[in-house]
């Protein structure tokens, strides 16, 4: 995880914002754990890289699927 973390603000629907956190909670997830994950992969669909991001899972992206 990273080692500082910044506020994010979003302004959202609140019938989708009670459906999400639903969704999370039956996930055992956090709201703020999923947008972390869907930011990741949302940066890495697009070629950003980002310092924050494992070395382990770069190696493991390079290597040919089994």
């Amino acid at each position: 995880m990273e080692n500082k973390t910044a506020r994010l603000t979003v302004l959202v629907d609140p019938i989708k914002k009670k459906a999400f956190e639903e969704l999370c909670a039956g996930q055992d997830l956090t709201p703020s754990q999923v947008v972390r994950q869907l930011m990741r992969e949302y940066m890495t669909r697009y070629g950003v890289d980002y310092s924050t991001k494992s070395r382990i899972a770069d190696k493991e992206a390079s290597l040919p699927a089994a």
